[in-house]
């Protein structure tokens, strides 16, 4: 029986490592070094659609772990958030994670999560989800409340909220796929590597 290809992800994120290990699919983790606010400046500066900046990112990620493991099929995910056309970064402080909810209270705003692999230092597939989020108009008060129990938990997240926990009491409705929405194309994603042998099927 011919040996697995070994599959790698390119992030440091705990739930799409862990999504990928609940559907018993096994990764190295080897997060990507790349200057990712300088490109998100650039992609900015040059009004890049929300779309193409996820996917653009999601390849730099894959392309820049696939140059040192290129037997690998290397996994590349980002994941963008467009409010009216303006693509929004992680906050870097509590204040500016309040700003951004404040932001984003009471309005719609999409999620772009977009993966790109890489075999044989070359791109095979890419692929881009689309999540619309709707929020509530919550209180200032459970505002506050809410970034005093959970900043440690989602400062590291887009708009500083996650719908995997409490974040979810701030919206009033969610439009497509749960996966895309935390930040990876599972399902699509999975169809492909079983598809072309990648995973048992």
């Amino acid at each position: 029986m011919p040996a697995q290809t070994p599959l790698i992800l390119a992030s440091a994120s705990a739930i799409r490592a862990l999504l990928l290990a609940q559907a018993g699919v096994q990764v190295a983790l080897r997060p990507a070094r790349i200057d990712e606010e300088s490109l998100r400046a650039t992609f900015k500066a040059e009004a890049v659609p929300s779309r193409e900046v996820a996917v653009a990112l999601a390849e730099a990620k894959a392309r820049k772990v696939s140059a040192s493991h290129p037997e690998a099929v290397v996994i590349g995910c980002d994941q963008v958030l467009d409010h009216g056309g303006s693509v929004w970064g992680k906050p870097e402080s509590r204040d500016a994670a309040r700003a951004q909810l404040l932001g984003l209270r009471g309005s719609s705003h999409t999620l772009q999560s977009a993966v790109v692999l890489y075999h044989l230092a070359e791109p095979v597939w890419r692929h881009a989800g689309e999540v619309r989020l709707t929020m509530r108009t919550f209180s200032d008060a459970y505002l506050d409340a809410y970034l005093g129990r959970n900043w440690e938990s989602v400062k590291d997240s887009l708009g500083g909220y996650k719908i995997e926990g409490e974040g979810l009491r701030l919206f009033s409705r969610i439009e497509g796929d749960h996966f895309t929405a935390l930040g990876l194309p599972l399902l699509p994603l999975l169809s492909y590597l079983s598809d072309r042998g990648f995973i048992p099927s």
